[in-house]
């Protein structure tokens, strides 16, 4: 997951009873594999003292800046949206990488044309 950041924040009030999105953010960040990943992903962690919700903040390679309120979304949920923009990001990459333009324009007659029948195995 820390492979598509280069940096996270997250801010917690340590006494609010709605951390456990950040808690859990916050052990997958520092587990071993996600740190080996990208070791130069920043990850700051704020504690404050107001009434503010939990909120979790990613920074990805490209530079497109995510907040979430962690009251109302799980850790998983909040992983499970890096890693599909993860693989956007790697897909872009290769076509770039490639020399192919991005994003790919499809012609719109090649939209509607039927896809080709495939051969079955004898």
């Amino acid at each position: 997951m820390l492979k598509f950041l280069s940096k996270v924040k997250i801010e917690f009030n340590a006494l609010d009873p709605r951390i456990a999105s950040c808690m859990e953010f916050l052990a997958q960040c520092n587990a071993r594999k996600a740190k080996e990943s990208n070791p130069a992903c920043q990850i700051q962690v704020k504690r404050r003292t107001d009434d503010e919700p939990p909120k979790i903040g990613v920074t990805f390679v490209n530079g497109v800046e995510e907040k979430f309120d962690a009251t109302s979304i799980s850790a998983q949920t909040i992983r499970n949206m890096i890693l599909e923009k993860g693989q956007l990001l790697e897909t872009e990459q290769m076509f770039r990488d490639a020399g192919e333009p991005w994003p790919v324009i499809i012609p719109e007659e090649e939209l509607h044309q039927p896809a080709p029948e495939l051969l079955s195995a004898p």
